[in-house]
Protein backbone atom coordinates (compact mmCIF):
# COMPACT_ATOMS: atom_id res chain seq x y z
CA UNK A 1 0.00 0.00 0.00
CA UNK A 2 2.74 2.50 -0.22
CA UNK A 3 3.87 4.98 2.49
CA UNK A 4 1.16 5.63 4.93
CA UNK A 5 0.45 8.62 7.24
CA UNK A 6 1.78 7.17 10.76
CA UNK A 7 -0.80 6.89 13.69
CA UNK A 8 -1.28 10.22 15.68
CA UNK A 9 0.22 9.00 18.94
CA UNK A 10 1.85 5.37 20.25
CA UNK A 11 0.07 2.36 21.52
CA UNK A 12 0.38 3.72 25.15
CA UNK A 13 -1.11 6.93 24.18
CA UNK A 14 -3.92 5.93 21.75
CA UNK A 15 -5.38 3.92 25.19
CA UNK A 16 -5.86 7.80 26.24
CA UNK A 17 -7.16 9.16 23.31
CA UNK A 18 -10.60 9.81 22.57
CA UNK A 19 -12.43 8.10 19.86
CA UNK A 20 -9.93 5.11 19.51
CA UNK A 21 -8.77 4.53 16.81
CA UNK A 22 -9.88 1.79 14.31
CA UNK A 23 -8.70 2.02 10.51
CA UNK A 24 -11.81 0.17 9.32
CA UNK A 25 -15.14 0.75 7.44
CA UNK A 26 -16.89 2.54 10.61
CA UNK A 27 -14.27 2.90 12.61
CA UNK A 28 -12.10 5.77 12.89
CA UNK A 29 -8.57 7.42 12.16
CA UNK A 30 -6.46 9.57 13.61
CA UNK A 31 -3.65 11.24 11.73
CA UNK A 32 -1.17 13.56 12.84
CA UNK A 33 -0.81 16.53 10.75
CA UNK A 34 2.68 17.61 12.43
CA UNK A 35 3.51 21.10 14.29
CA UNK A 36 1.79 24.02 13.21
CA UNK A 37 1.40 27.50 14.19
CA UNK A 38 -2.45 27.33 12.95
CA UNK A 39 -5.33 24.65 12.59
CA UNK A 40 -4.95 23.12 9.52
CA UNK A 41 -7.64 22.25 7.05
CA UNK A 42 -7.87 18.92 5.66
CA UNK A 43 -10.58 17.47 3.23
CA UNK A 44 -11.37 13.80 2.31
CA UNK A 45 -11.20 12.73 -0.93
CA UNK A 46 -14.80 13.62 -1.84
CA UNK A 47 -13.55 17.01 -0.44
CA UNK A 48 -15.57 16.70 3.14
CA UNK A 49 -14.23 19.15 5.78
CA UNK A 50 -12.75 17.00 8.46
CA UNK A 51 -11.97 17.56 12.17
CA UNK A 52 -8.39 18.82 13.13
CA UNK A 53 -7.81 18.79 17.02
CA UNK A 54 -4.94 19.37 18.93
CA UNK A 55 -2.62 22.08 19.29
CA UNK A 56 1.01 23.85 17.68
CA UNK A 57 2.89 21.11 18.77
CA UNK A 58 1.08 18.71 16.91
CA UNK A 59 -2.43 18.55 15.19
CA UNK A 60 -4.56 15.20 14.58
CA UNK A 61 -7.55 14.86 11.73
CA UNK A 62 -10.01 12.60 13.10
CA UNK A 63 -11.26 10.62 9.80
CA UNK A 64 -14.66 8.59 9.96
CA UNK A 65 -14.41 5.57 7.45
CA UNK A 66 -17.73 4.84 6.08
CA UNK A 67 -19.22 1.77 6.22
CA UNK A 68 -19.23 1.45 2.66
CA UNK A 69 -15.23 2.09 2.35
CA UNK A 70 -13.11 -0.96 0.28
CA UNK A 71 -10.07 -2.13 2.13
CA UNK A 72 -6.95 -0.88 0.64
CA UNK A 73 -5.76 2.83 0.55
CA UNK A 74 -7.39 5.91 1.22
CA UNK A 75 -6.18 9.22 1.17
CA UNK A 76 -6.78 13.24 2.80
CA UNK A 77 -5.86 16.56 1.01
CA UNK A 78 -4.20 19.16 3.52
CA UNK A 79 -3.82 22.22 2.95
CA UNK A 80 -0.81 24.21 3.17
CA UNK A 81 0.21 27.51 4.92
CA UNK A 82 1.63 28.22 1.50
CA UNK A 83 -1.77 27.63 -0.39
CA UNK A 84 -0.75 24.36 -1.40
CA UNK A 85 -2.52 20.96 -0.80
CA UNK A 86 -0.45 18.16 0.51
CA UNK A 87 -1.89 14.51 0.24
CA UNK A 88 -1.64 11.98 3.17
CA UNK A 89 -2.51 8.51 2.43
CA UNK A 90 -3.63 5.63 5.18
CA UNK A 91 -4.51 2.09 5.45
CA UNK A 92 -8.49 1.13 6.00
CA UNK A 93 -8.38 -2.76 7.08
CA UNK A 94 -11.10 -5.35 6.41
CA UNK A 95 -13.93 -6.00 8.91
CA UNK A 96 -16.62 -8.75 8.23
CA UNK A 97 -19.94 -7.09 9.86
CA UNK A 98 -22.60 -9.72 10.76
CA UNK A 99 -25.32 -10.34 7.90
CA UNK A 100 -28.81 -11.51 9.52
CA UNK A 101 -30.70 -12.84 6.70
CA UNK A 102 -35.01 -13.10 7.30
CA UNK A 103 -38.08 -14.29 5.42
CA UNK A 104 -40.75 -11.98 6.37
CA UNK A 105 -44.18 -11.32 4.21
CA UNK A 106 -43.46 -9.22 1.63
CA UNK A 107 -45.85 -6.77 2.66
CA UNK A 108 -43.91 -5.98 5.75
CA UNK A 109 -40.82 -4.74 3.75
CA UNK A 110 -42.39 -3.05 1.29
CA UNK A 111 -43.59 0.47 1.44
CA UNK A 112 -46.81 1.77 0.43
CA UNK A 113 -46.33 4.75 -2.66
CA UNK A 114 -47.01 6.99 0.00
CA UNK A 115 -44.33 5.50 2.21
CA UNK A 116 -42.15 5.91 -0.14
CA UNK A 117 -42.82 9.51 -0.93
CA UNK A 118 -42.45 10.31 2.82
CA UNK A 119 -39.51 9.09 3.13
CA UNK A 120 -37.77 10.67 0.30
CA UNK A 121 -39.05 13.71 1.47
CA UNK A 122 -37.40 13.32 4.75
CA UNK A 123 -34.03 11.47 3.38
CA UNK A 124 -33.63 14.74 1.54
CA UNK A 125 -34.13 16.87 4.48
CA UNK A 126 -31.65 14.58 6.18
CA UNK A 127 -28.93 14.86 3.99
CA UNK A 128 -28.99 18.69 5.03
CA UNK A 129 -28.63 17.96 8.04
CA UNK A 130 -25.81 16.02 8.00
CA UNK A 131 -24.04 18.08 6.24
CA UNK A 132 -23.60 20.43 8.97
CA UNK A 133 -20.16 21.58 9.71
CA UNK A 134 -19.99 24.80 12.29
CA UNK A 135 -17.37 26.37 13.38
CA UNK A 136 -18.40 25.25 17.01
CA UNK A 137 -15.28 23.87 18.77
CA UNK A 138 -15.81 20.54 20.08
CA UNK A 139 -14.74 19.79 23.82
CA UNK A 140 -11.47 19.08 23.80
CA UNK A 141 -11.94 15.54 25.52
CA UNK A 142 -14.54 13.63 23.44
CA UNK A 143 -14.84 10.50 25.21
CA UNK A 144 -19.05 10.04 25.76
CA UNK A 145 -20.85 9.37 27.87
CA UNK A 146 -23.64 6.67 27.28
CA UNK A 147 -26.63 8.38 26.59
CA UNK A 148 -29.16 6.40 28.46
CA UNK A 149 -28.30 2.79 30.98
CA UNK A 150 -29.27 0.07 29.58
CA UNK A 151 -28.09 -3.14 27.81
CA UNK A 152 -25.82 -1.85 24.52
CA UNK A 153 -26.36 -3.73 21.31
CA UNK A 154 -23.17 -5.19 19.45
CA UNK A 155 -25.52 -4.61 16.12
CA UNK A 156 -23.47 -1.52 15.32
CA UNK A 157 -22.61 -2.32 10.71
CA UNK A 158 -25.25 -5.24 11.32
CA UNK A 159 -27.06 -6.10 7.47
CA UNK A 160 -29.98 -7.46 7.61
CA UNK A 161 -31.30 -9.30 4.23
CA UNK A 162 -35.00 -9.74 3.85
CA UNK A 163 -35.76 -12.50 1.48
CA UNK A 164 -32.81 -12.20 0.05
CA UNK A 165 -32.68 -8.59 -0.43
CA UNK A 166 -29.54 -6.92 1.37
CA UNK A 167 -30.54 -3.67 3.01
CA UNK A 168 -28.51 -1.06 4.69
CA UNK A 169 -26.31 -1.36 7.51
CA UNK A 170 -27.20 -0.60 10.97
CA UNK A 171 -25.31 2.38 11.58
CA UNK A 172 -25.80 3.10 15.46
CA UNK A 173 -26.19 1.04 18.31
CA UNK A 174 -28.99 0.26 20.27
CA UNK A 175 -29.18 0.32 23.59
CA UNK A 176 -32.36 -1.17 25.62
CA UNK A 177 -34.42 1.12 28.35
CA UNK A 178 -38.14 1.50 29.18
CA UNK A 179 -40.45 4.29 27.09
CA UNK A 180 -39.88 7.25 29.52
CA UNK A 181 -36.08 6.62 30.17
CA UNK A 182 -34.03 10.24 30.25
CA UNK A 183 -31.69 10.24 27.55
CA UNK A 184 -28.51 12.57 28.22
CA UNK A 185 -26.42 14.68 26.02
CA UNK A 186 -22.84 12.68 26.02
CA UNK A 187 -20.74 15.81 25.13
CA UNK A 188 -21.79 19.97 25.38
CA UNK A 189 -23.69 20.39 21.93
CA UNK A 190 -26.14 22.04 20.44
CA UNK A 191 -29.72 21.24 18.83
CA UNK A 192 -29.58 21.03 14.51
CA UNK A 193 -32.68 18.82 13.92
CA UNK A 194 -35.63 17.50 15.65
CA UNK A 195 -39.00 15.14 14.18
CA UNK A 196 -40.99 12.60 13.75
CA UNK A 197 -39.29 10.44 10.60
CA UNK A 198 -41.23 7.42 9.11
CA UNK A 199 -37.89 5.11 9.78
CA UNK A 200 -36.52 6.30 13.14
CA UNK A 201 -39.64 7.82 14.87
CA UNK A 202 -39.05 11.08 17.33
CA UNK A 203 -35.62 11.95 16.17
CA UNK A 204 -33.02 14.66 17.44
CA UNK A 205 -29.60 15.95 16.15
CA UNK A 206 -26.94 17.64 18.14
CA UNK A 207 -24.02 18.87 16.40
CA UNK A 208 -20.84 18.94 18.92
CA UNK A 209 -19.18 20.44 16.27
CA UNK A 210 -16.66 20.75 13.07
CA UNK A 211 -18.35 18.01 11.59
CA UNK A 212 -19.40 15.66 14.69
CA UNK A 213 -22.86 14.76 15.14
CA UNK A 214 -25.39 12.37 16.99
CA UNK A 215 -28.96 11.29 16.69
CA UNK A 216 -31.39 9.81 18.74
CA UNK A 217 -34.34 7.87 17.27
CA UNK A 218 -37.36 5.99 18.40
CA UNK A 219 -37.50 8.80 21.26
CA UNK A 220 -41.07 9.10 23.30
CA UNK A 221 -40.31 12.43 24.34
CA UNK A 222 -38.72 15.59 22.85
CA UNK A 223 -37.40 18.18 25.26
CA UNK A 224 -35.32 20.56 22.74
CA UNK A 225 -35.63 22.63 19.73
CA UNK A 226 -33.42 23.65 16.94
CA UNK A 227 -30.83 26.14 18.77
CA UNK A 228 -30.97 24.75 21.54
CA UNK A 229 -27.57 25.01 23.68
CA UNK A 230 -27.00 21.29 25.84
CA UNK A 231 -24.18 20.61 28.61
CA UNK A 232 -22.57 17.04 28.47
CA UNK A 233 -25.42 15.31 31.20
CA UNK A 234 -28.48 17.30 30.63
CA UNK A 235 -31.84 15.74 29.62
CA UNK A 236 -33.34 17.00 26.21
CA UNK A 237 -35.24 14.03 25.68
CA UNK A 238 -36.80 10.35 26.65
CA UNK A 239 -36.42 6.75 25.72
CA UNK A 240 -39.37 5.55 23.23
CA UNK A 241 -40.86 2.53 20.79
CA UNK A 242 -41.80 5.43 17.41
CA UNK A 243 -41.03 5.28 14.19
CA UNK A 244 -40.55 1.49 12.84
CA UNK A 245 -39.43 -0.83 16.22
CA UNK A 246 -40.54 -3.75 17.80
CA UNK A 247 -40.08 -2.31 21.46
CA UNK A 248 -38.59 0.72 23.02
CA UNK A 249 -34.93 1.09 22.81
CA UNK A 250 -32.59 4.19 22.02
CA UNK A 251 -31.31 4.21 18.73
CA UNK A 252 -27.85 5.97 19.10
CA UNK A 253 -25.59 7.15 16.35
CA UNK A 254 -22.39 9.30 16.00
CA UNK A 255 -21.69 10.80 12.64
CA UNK A 256 -18.35 12.12 11.60
CA UNK A 257 -17.39 13.68 8.12
CA UNK A 258 -20.63 12.52 7.40
CA UNK A 259 -19.62 8.89 8.13
CA UNK A 260 -21.78 6.99 10.52
CA UNK A 261 -19.16 5.65 13.40
CA UNK A 262 -19.14 2.86 15.69
CA UNK A 263 -20.36 4.77 18.86
CA UNK A 264 -18.28 2.19 20.71
CA UNK A 265 -15.14 4.17 20.20
CA UNK A 266 -16.48 7.19 21.75
CA UNK A 267 -17.09 5.35 24.89
CA UNK A 268 -15.63 3.64 28.09
CA UNK A 269 -16.30 -0.45 27.16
Amino acid sequence: LGLMARPAAQAAQDLQAWPRALQVPGGVARLSLGPGARRPQARTEEDVPLLVLGDAIEWTALVGIPLSAPPGEARIRVLREDGGVRELPYAIGPKRYREQHLKVAPGQVDLSAEDTARYERERAHLQTVMATFSELLPPGELRMRVPVPGRRSSSFGLRRVFNGEKRNPHSGMDIAAPTGAAVRAPLDGRVIDTGDYFFNGNTVWLDHGRGLLTMYCHLSAIDVRPGDPVKAGERFCAVGATGRVTGPHLHWSVMLNRAMVDPGLFIET
